[in-house]
């Protein structure tokens, strides 16, 4: 099966980034046919050099076309718009594929898979990372009605034009549904970990760490992932500096984005925030299996309760409990399997609050911890998510292995 995937955001484990696309193109290259029409944006995020840029066997179609996460608005739709036309190009050039794979964000790319798959007569998957256009508009980042009525009249007929679609947790699943999607054609497909990274962490690594940043004797509170607007980080920021008077609890930002100037300032002034730069996705469970409480934290906004942050999964597949500030499905998950807690968003005094309790719990943070670990083999293995995505793509194609 030829297998022609457009993904705007294409990165590989040397980037500070989750990787989904890179694990599964690797696994279903050793059986298919994979073109992979990329823009080469992420590339000067590149930490390490240990992995090749695309997985082996995965033809790569780059476009050539910047992005950063710290653009502006004017800046990102002059990236969307020029991987767009970029990305038709190149698509239309390829060898006829059996199947078209379109990873969204943003919404532009489904859009070209679609007229693409119309142009050529094949079959195209929708895979939904995060729901687009609800996401800027909620952020207040498109405020014309009549742009917002356009991109939501675009989104819902991108839904029906697709052959099936993927999305990444179950609220997203219950809002394509709720468009009028039958949910024979929508399929659930965590974002989920890499199990094997977490389990080829060794002791003498964790521990080498503790030494290094003098942690010995700290009980150690991890936040890693994107300091962005949407990410909670105002009200985090307020419970680290409310418990820098206890000495005994360490907090470990790593990461990048929109609040890190006002992170650097905060570092500086409170002993108990230790702040890291980005790590490359090989590198970054070492410090899950290091921290003893994790932080999945979002602002308070419908959309952001469907999202499925990689730092969720690779928290549980590291055996460490994780609290969430979502009101949708984690909160629902961590309360079912006993594996994190909830706290509301932008309540700092709770979330400090919930921090300390837990921690004076240990023999109840080991159990979480192992309850999570042992969910994450169960559902988030990404080698059997990719399987699960193999059997997609070949059900709209009508092919067999």
């Amino acid at each position: 099966m030829h297998i022609a995937v457009l993904n705007q955001h294409h990165h590989n484990p040397d980037c500070p980034a989750t990787c989904r696309h890179y694990t599964f193109m690797e696994q279903l290259a050793q059986r298919h046919r994979i073109s992979l029409v990329a823009s080469d944006g992420w590339r000067h995020t590149r930490l390490t050099n240990k992995y090749s840029w695309a997985p082996a066997g995965v033809e790569l179609h780059e476009c050539q076309v910047p992005y950063a996460n710290k653009m502006g608005m004017m800046l990102r739709l002059k990236s969307f718009t020029g991987f767009a036309a970029s990305a038709f190009r190149r698509t239309m050039q390829l060898q006829k594929p059996d199947v078209l794979w379109a990873v969204s964000t943003p919404l532009s790319t489904p859009w070209i898979a679609a007229q693409v798959a119309r142009l050529r007569g094949v079959p195209w998957i929708f895979e939904v990372q995060d729901l687009w256009p609800s996401f800027p508009i909620e952020m207040g980042a498109v405020k014309s009605n009549f742009l917002q009525n356009r991109l939501y009249s675009i989104e819902k007929r991108l839904y029906h034009s697709a052959s099936h679609i993927i999305t990444l947790s179950p609220d997203m699943t219950d809002y394509v549904a709720g468009l009028g999607i039958s949910l024979d054609k929508i399929t659930t497909s965590y974002n989920g970990t890499d199990l094997e990274l977490a389990a080829a962490v060794q002791p003498a690594q964790v521990m080498a760490l503790r030494q290094k940043y003098k942690l010995s004797d700290k009980q150690m509170v991890l936040y890693a992932g994107t300091y962005g607007r949407a990410n909670g980080m105002q009200a985090l920021m307020q419970a680290v500096a409310s418990m820098a008077s206890d000495e005994s609890i360490q907090f470990i930002f790593i990461g990048s984005g929109y609040y890190e100037p006002q992170l650097q300032e905060l570092a500086q002034r409170m002993p108990n925030l230790l702040l890291l730069p980005p790590q490359p996705r090989h590198e970054v469970f070492k410090w899950f299996q290091l921290a003893d409480l994790s932080l999945v934290t979002f602002n308070d906004l419908p959309v952001l309760a469907t999202n499925s942050p990689a730092k969720f999964y690779d928290s549980l597949a590291c055996g460490t409990p994780v609290v969430v500030t979502n009101p949708g499905w984690t909160k629902d998950f961590v309360d079912k399997y006993k594996c994190g807690w909830y706290t509301p968003a932008g309540q700092p005094a709770a979330m400090a609050q919930i921090i300390k309790d837990i921690l004076a719990q240990p023999q109840a943070l080991q159990q979480a911890g192992e309850r999570g670990m042992a969910i994450a083999k169960e559902l988030f293995d990404r080698q059997n998510l990719a399987a699960q995505v193999e059997e997609v793509l070949l059900s709209v194609t009508g092919k067999q292995i």
